[in-house]
This record gives C-alpha cells, sequence and structure tokens, in this order.
C-alpha cells in the first residue's frame, strides 16, 4: 500500500516544460519546486518554502519566504501592471499617430540628397548610346571588348540581385532580375507594430517581468535584469517555465552600468526601479536609460530615511533635502524623491510629471512620466520649496518657493513664463502661532502629487479586469480615489459621461503648477496641543466647509485633513471649537504652544454676564510673556457657551462664522472604499534582505 501511494506522488511530479498551473510539483535538474500564481505568471519557489500571509507565522518561516516570493507586495505589482498599463495605451496610441503622420510625408530625403537631384536635374541630358542585349555584364569590359573587335557571348553572367527574405531584410542572392524573381522573395512585408519595451532593472526572481509579459498584451519586449547569477538561472527557470521565451530577456549584470549603456542609444518605454532600501543610486542612470515621453516607477522602503528626522544627514545625502518631522512625514517623503527624480532629469533637459504617487504601508512608489522638455525644465525652480515648519511647537508649516514662474503674453498673445527670483522669507524665525523656534525642511518637490486624468484612467482599468487576478482591488481602488480627491478634493467633474468614454491619450498637466496646500494634519494632534478633547471629524471637515474652504482626507493616513484652509483659519476654528464645545478645565501651563496660542488677541469685543472684557492690542511673544493679559482672554475664550453673547473673537483679524456641522463634513461614499490598509500580521514590513 506504501509503493503504492509513493508511486502516486511520483507520477504528480512535473517537468519545466509542463503547462503552468497553481500548486504544481516541479521537477528540476535535481530541485522540487512549487508553483505559485500572482496574478496570470506562475513562479515556482523550492519546495516547503512558507508563502503565507497568515499572522500565525514564525519569524523563522517569514525570513524563509523573503528569498523567494514576498506576498506583502503583490498590492505593488498589481498596482504597477495596471499604472503601466494604462501608460502604455497612452503611449501607443501616440506612436501609431506620429507612424502615420511620417507615411502621409513620405520617406525622409538624406542629407545632400537634395543638392544632388538638383544638380543633376541641371546637368544637359547626354544622348542615350544604343546597348546590345550582351551588355547586360560589366559596362566597361564590354565596351573594351566591342572596341577591340573581340566577340561577346550571347549569354549574360549571373547578376546578384538585393531581394527581401522572410524577416523583411535584404540580402543578396544570384539569379534573375527582380522583375523574374521567384514569387516567394516577393513578399508584403509584416504591418508596422508601435514598440513598447519594459526594463525590470532589479528582477530577483523577475516576477513583475513575468505578470508584464503575461498581463500587458501589446509589451513587445521585456528586459529582466539582475547583478546576481544564481537569481539569473531563477529568471531563466521561470520564463521557462511561463512559456516567455520570446518576450522576456534574462541579462547578468549591473542595474547601474547596463541602464547606463543606453546614453546614446534609443532607451526603454518603462523603467521600473524596485530595489531593497533606496533607489537613489539608480535614479540618474534610469534617466539616461529612459526614453523620451517614457514612464519611470520607482519604490523606496527606507522610510526610517525619508520619512524619518533621526537620520537627516543621511537624508539629505540621498535625496538633497531635509525631511518633514511630524505626522505628514510620509508625504513629505514623497516630495523629497520626486525632488531627487526632478533634479536627475533636469541636468539633462528632461523634465517629469509625478502621474501617481503613494505612501503604501512601510514603503512609497511614484509613477513619473519623464519628457524632453528643455522649457519645462526651467520651471522647476518655481516648483522646489522649502518649508518652516513648527516641529516642537503647534506644528504649523509655512510653504517658500526657491523662484517665481510668472506667466505673461508675448506680441502675438503666446503664453511664455517669466523667472525671478522669490521674495522671502515667508516666515519668522519664531512661529507666529505659538511662538516656538521653526526648524527648515526641504527643498522638495513642490507640485501637484497626482496627474487627475491618469488616475482617472487606472480606475477604469479596474472595471475590466478578473478580481482573481488582482485581489487587492478593492484597496487599489480605495487609494486610487483617495489620491483623485486629493488633487481635486472632491470636486466631480460636471459631465459624468465623460468618466464612461476616456480617452487613452493621458492629458498633460500644467507644467508650472504647484501645490500650495501640500500636506495634512491630523485633528487629534492639533487637539493635544491645546489640551482639549479632539473634534470628530466630520465637525471638523464641516467647519472648514462651512466656511469656504475645500477640505478631504490624505491618502498617507487614517484620520487625516487635507484643506486649503491657512493655520490662521484652523486655529480659529479650533478655538472656536474650545469656546463652544469643549471648555478647558485647567489652565494651560506657561511657556507651552497651547497657551500662547490660547493667549493671542482679538480683534472684536467679547462680552460675558454684561461685562465688557478688554481686548488686547498687542500680538504675544515668545515663550508665554504678558501672561497676564494672556491668560485672561485664553479664559474668556474657554469659557462655556452659554455665556457668550453673539458676537464672537475673532483669531489673529479671521472674520468667519464657525459653525460645526456634522452633516456636511460627512461625504456619502466615505466608507464606501477600503482606503487604509490593516496589517495582517505583526512586525508587516520588508523583513530581512534576500541572501
Amino acid at each position: 500500500m506504501a509503493s503504492t501511494d509513493t508511486t502516486a506522488a511520483e507520477s504528480q511530479v512535473k517537468t519545466l516544460d509542463a503547462t503552468p498551473a497553481e500548486g504544481q510539483h516541479i521537477s528540476h535538474e535535481g530541485k522540487e519546486y512549487t508553483t505559485i500564481k500572482e496574478g496570470l505568471a506562475h513562479i515556482l519557489v523550492p519546495h516547503d518554502t512558507p508563502t503565507s500571509t497568515d499572522p500565525r507565522m514564525s519569524k523563522e518561516d517569514t525570513q524563509k519566504q523573503q528569498v523567494f516570493y514576498n506576498p506583502i507586495q503583490q498590492f505593488n505589482r498589481d498596482l504597477s501592471v495596471l499604472a503601466i498599463k494604462t501608460f502604455g495605451l497612452d503611449s501607443i496610441q501616440r506612436k501609431q499617430e506620429r507612424h502615420a503622420k511620417s507615411l502621409k510625408k513620405g520617406p525622409r530625403k538624406q542629407k545632400g540628397q537634395a543638392k544632388e537631384t538638383a544638380e543633376e536635374q541641371a546637368k544637359p541630358a547626354e544622348p542615350e548610346q544604343p546597348v546590345d542585349a550582351a551588355t547586360t555584364g560589366d559596362e566597361c569590359t564590354l565596351k573594351r571588348k566591342l572596341a577591340e573587335g573581340e566577340t561577346v557571348d550571347a549569354a549574360p553572367s549571373p547578376k546578384k540581385q538585393k531581394v527581401a527574405d522572410n524577416s523583411g531584410a535584404l540580402e543578396e542572392v544570384e539569379g534573375a532580375p527582380a522583375s523574374e524573381a521567384p514569387a516567394e522573395t516577393s513578399k508584403e512585408p509584416k504591418p508596422w507594430k508601435a514598440p513598447f519595451t519594459i526594463l525590470d532593472a532589479l528582477s530577483a526572481t523577475g516576477l513583475r517581468a513575468l505578470r508584464y509579459a503575461k498581463e500587458i498584451p501589446f509589451a513587445t519586449s521585456i528586459t529582466s535584469n539582475d547583478m546576481s547569477k544564481d537569481a539569473v538561472e531563477s529568471i531563466k527557470m521561470n520564463i521557462k517555465h511561463n512559456k516567455l521565451e520570446g518576450t522576456i530577456k534574462p541579462n547578468t549584470g549591473n542595474a547601474i552600468a547596463y541602464m547606463y549603456s543606453y546614453c546614446d542609444k534609443k532607451g526603454y518605454d518603462v523603467i521600473d526601479l524596485d530595489p531593497y532600501g533606496t533607489a537613489a543610486p539608480f535614479i540618474d542612470s534610469a534617466i539616461q536609460a529612459i526614453e523620451d515621453d517614457g514612464l519611470l516607477c520607482v519604490t523606496c522602503t527606507d522610510s526610517a530615511i525619508f520619512a524619518s528626522h533621526g537620520y537627516l544627514e543621511k537624508t539629505y545625502s540621498q535625496y538633497g533635502g531635509l525631511p518633514f518631522k511630524g505626522e505628514p512625514c510620509h508625504e513629505g517623503g514623497l516630495r523629497l524623491v520626486l525632488h531627487a527624480i526632478a533634479q536627475s532629469a533636469g541636468r539633462y533637459g528632461m523634465a517629469i510629471e509625478p502621474l501617481l504617487s503613494l505612501s503604501i504601508d512601510y514603503y512609497l512608489r511614484v509613477f513619473v512620466r519623464v519628457r524632453k522638455a528643455p522649457n519645462d525644465v526651467k520651471l522647476l525652480a518655481g516648483k522646489t520649496m522649502i518649508v518652516y515648519s513648527c516641529d516642537n511647537g503647534c506644528g504649523a508649516w509655512t510653504t517658500q518657493f526657491l523662484a517665481r514662474n510668472k506667466a505673461t503674453k508675448n506680441k502675438k498673445g503666446d503664453l511664455f513664463y517669466k523667472h525671478s527670483f522669490a521674495a522671502g522669507p515667508t516666515a519668522d524665525e519664531h512661529c507666529r502661532h505659538c511662538g516656538t523656534k521653526t526648524h527648515l525642511v526641504g527643498p522638495m518637490y513642490g507640485g501637484p502629487l497626482h496627474n487627475t486624468g491618469f488616475v482617472e484612467r487606472v480606475l477604469a482599468q479596474l472595471n475590466e479586469v478578473d478580481r482573481k487576478t488582482y485581489p487587492t482591488m478593492d484597496r487599489i481602488e480605495g487609494m486610487l480615489r483617495t489620491a483623485l480627491e486629493e488633487i481635486t478634493f472632491g470636486v466631480k467633474p460636471k459631465d459624468e459621461k465623460s468618466k464612461q468614454t476616456l480617452d487613452p491619450l493621458i492629458p498633460k498637466a500644467d507644467p508650472a503648477e504647484v501645490d500650495h496646500h501640500p500636506f495634512f494634519f491630523i485633528p487629534s494632534s492639533i487637539s493635544r496641543v491645546v489640551h482639549c478633547s479632539a473634534p470628530p471629524t466630520a465637525a471638523l471637515r464641516g467647519a472648514l466647509r462651512h466656511a469656504g474652504f475645500r477640505v478631504t482626507m490624505s491618502h498617507c493616513k487614517p484620520g487625516s485633513i487635507k484643506t486649503d484652509a491657512s493655520w490662521t483659519d484652523i486655529w480659529h476654528i479650533m478655538t472656536e471649537w474650545i469656546r463652544q464645545k469643549a471648555p478647558l478645565k485647567n489652565p494651560l501651563k506657561e511657556h507651552t504652544a497651547g497657551r500662547a496660542i490660547m493667549s493671542k488677541p482679538t480683534t472684536s469685543p467679547v462680552q460675558t454676564n454684561g461685562t465688557a472684557l478688554a481686548t488686547a492690542t498687542e500680538s504675544s511673544a515668545p515663550n508665554g510673556e504678558k501672561a497676564d493679559v494672556e491668560m485672561a482672554n485664553a479664559e474668556e475664550i474657554a469659557a462655556p457657551a452659554k455665556q457668550q453673547t453673539a458676537m464672537q473673537p475673532s483669531y489673529l483679524g479671521t472674520n468667519f462664522e464657525v459653525k460645526f456641522d456634522e452633516k456636511l463634513g460627512r461625504d456619502h461614499d466615505r466608507g464606501k472604499y477600503v482606503r487604509y490598509q490593516l496589517a495582517p500580521r505583526e512586525n508587516w514590513g520588508p523583513m530581512a534582505r534576500a541572501k
């Protein structure tokens, strides 16, 4: 009985040439493998290697799976396939349009060809010489023989003719003239197909390349590169098992050196950089290897560098800027990475346009369109900003752009930009709200993080895909819709039909557009500054909308609020929250940011129980000076709402009514989408580097 079971088990073991299927047991060169399916691709991992996201998995098991297959980044790979496919549809159509125009114009004339043609036409016509049928050989030899009276053979010597082979290339053959050539040599050339090439520069097992080949049908060539010979052998094995030898080309080499080899030749349409850690060392060479109007996909997993203040000297050396300290640190990290890409591209006359920039789990992922556009590069200084951050005080920030791009028109009415120095500084040494010293952050990218048209087209792709192929589809949709709201502040287009019939061409964003409200805030964090109970998110959003401000959430963090209101407006609303809804129970301590904020003078009289309180006329000094006047004002602001008259205090001259309308602050589809990821197990992250 035991021998029968053994025979049955052995019969299930298949070779590498077998048709790929999930859960196969493959034997190759004396090693046993198991087939895992992700998307439409199948990858071979050593037999009995754990690949589950089960939270009960031991630390040893999770370390083993990193060497061959990382299920944590399936969201990254699913999103990348959809994003590259969306970009590819745009790229293919643009190439087809350019090809059609070139056919209408006809073949280009070579340099000097027009001049030679004109000279030939200017020459006088020579009289035609009668040529005997026998003069089909070498003309010079035949003329000499005829002049000397020698006889000439009637049969001509065979002449080499250029004919096209099956591949369309010309080759010389001996035989009859082209008019008498065999029928098979006059085949019509194959129809032109727009090329679309992808480079997976740091491929490991080649899973990304496999998925791109399987799920992007118009991809003509994919290069899967890794400097590890063992990794490339694994790539070759997976390519063969997936029957993709004609589409994927494995390559062994240093990614930086390989990409630099494309400096003087046609590059790739898409380059994907997905390293372990930072992608900074690969950015410059990737810019050199990418084709004009190409897509650069970049992943960085070193969040301890780009989103933490513990190694700010390392952050500067990697990305050319200092990190943001506080709640929006990951959004600041996105802008640091985009700044590094923009700086590298600008050196070669290339301008970048972020199509989608996301902070995901423990890493970030950006999709950037790169164009050869020297005029757009001139706008880069005006889109680069530094930030004055009150990270040790109230958390407020002020942006400062390095230059100004002023739009103007010439005599013909055409728009162009004048570039000048920016006036500065935009902030004082101390925060105007709490008096705490501010710190410098950046420089970093100050333009929009996303392209609205691109995000809409990726969302449209979700309607055409299979949920089994893309199991992370719900989270992709939620995050993309949140990103779309970030750039539009939730304002929906008037024409709803336009969403159903989206053109494949991705609209180009304004190259001079800047983001004047680049970061979000967390209501609970600013509530801790003034030691009050945090307002409900819907109530705070309703107050901002009631005052006429736009408000949405950020994809980076749950509970975040992104708005075009200034920090003066935000603190005015918070002081009103304390006055109307949540009076302070205890006086704030001296020399704190909260006390300085609550001690700000008002510009409108306030009455309590029929007794007017003198309004302070001087702004509070740093570190809580003028404590008596400030504290009296703060206690009045913190008084119960029933003791106040209709006249309201005004924080630093603001003049709008604050109404905490929770109904206005709620979005009808707020709970409809999976906007934020829940970690499926403890220590969810990149873990140890594969050895």
